[in-house]
């Protein structure tokens, strides 16, 4: 259970940040970097679903962003034994499985893409593409991470399928607000 007596604890002013097992590192390290980015995506999810009407959406980043906080626990545990116990929060394939079983429940319901789509249409739709390139930054800061210590295989596919998922999102809150605004390549050139 997280308690959380005092805010500021005055130990992250050298410029380390504690990890799970109590062990600290430099909050430039590509660890603290992908911990970072992951929260900053929750934020933005956060921000998205102020913004999007209906309740199996809301109902889904709402769930969403508490696994956003799994996944940053999961990150924040080193070591190589990527087992959830009861001490250790890790991302599992259920968590993947749920996002692919919704990502093909919304897409069945939408016409296939003949192009691009601008990020945008309405100010749900917007706030999901932005939250979705902040995630595919996480994703980015994850693999640059992973690159360099052990991380959970299955907090990177997360991230890969969360990008998904918030893309095929913003397409159906898109639909019920006009549609997708459709690039239109070299549309300017005159």
């Amino acid at each position: 259970m997280v308690r959380l007596n005092r805010i500021y604890t005055r130990t992250g002013d050298e410029g380390l940040t504690g990890l799970a097992d109590g062990s600290r590192i430099s909050k430039a390290h590509p660890r603290a970097q992908a911990i970072g980015d992951v929260d900053e995506a929750n934020c933005a999810i956060g921000i998205a679903a102020l913004h999007v009407r209906g309740a199996d959406h809301q109902a889904m980043l709402g769930a969403i962003q508490n696994e956003m906080f799994d996944l940053g626990a999961d990150l924040a545990t080193p070591g190589e034994d990527f087992a959830p116990t009861e001490m250790s929060l890790r991302i599992v394939q259920a968590q993947i499985d749920r996002l692919e079983a919704e990502i093909d429940a919304m897409n069945a319901a939408l016409e296939p893409l003949r192009s691009f789509i601008l990020p945008g249409g309405s100010g749900g739709g917007a706030h999901i593409h932005l939250a979705r390139a902040i995630v595919r930054r996480a994703e980015r800061s994850a693999v640059a991470a992973a690159a360099e210590m052990p991380l959970n295989p299955l907090a990177l596919t997360y991230l890969n399928r969360l990008s998904d998922h918030l893309f095929v999102l913003a397409r159906r809150v898109a639909q019920a607000d006009g549609g997708d605004i459709l690039w239109q390549p070299g549309a300017t050139r005159g």
